[in-house]
């Protein structure tokens, strides 16, 4: 058994593969299904797993766009604008950043034109963002 946590090997069955079944996860992470069932149940009490997704390979995607956007938010607006660009729809992620922009979001559109669109009038119109920097998706690598 390896020295990981019983934790750590149950989030790294799910991180690979998160419609794996508790059979599945117990016995790649060297547990029992009931220990499986007890750890994710306290996990996502717990707030550490928050939800479950797929990965999508944009490329494949014969009818929708992503792009990641950097947003850089006036500081006094902050705590507003995110509550604001957590409500719209086609950001499908938002996450704090300690790069460039104070802000990444992955955003989803039909296309090129709809992601400006949705920057434009869905991000960029939210009062405290300053600016809102796309770069689109091409080609998952990994």
């Amino acid at each position: 058994m390896s020295a990981e946590s019983t934790a750590d090997r149950i989030l790294a069955v799910l991180e690979e593969d998160a419609q794996a079944s508790y059979a599945e996860i117990a016995e790649r992470a060297d547990v029992s299904k009931p220990t499986v069932r007890k750890y994710i149940d306290k996990l996502e009490e717990e707030g550490v797993i928050v939800g479950y997704s797929a990965d999508v390979d944009p490329k494949k995607l014969s009818s929708q766009s992503i792009a990641m956007v950097g947003i850089d938010v006036e500081s006094e607006r902050y705590v507003e604008a995110t509550r604001e660009l957590r409500d719209v729809g086609e950001v499908e992620a938002l996450y704090t950043s300690s790069g460039d922009h104070m802000l990444m979001a992955e955003v989803r559109g039909r296309d090129g034109d709809e992601l400006g669109d949705i920057i434009e009038e869905s991000i960029l119109s939210i009062e405290g963002v300053t600016a809102a920097h796309p770069s689109f998706l091409q080609e998952r690598l990994k």
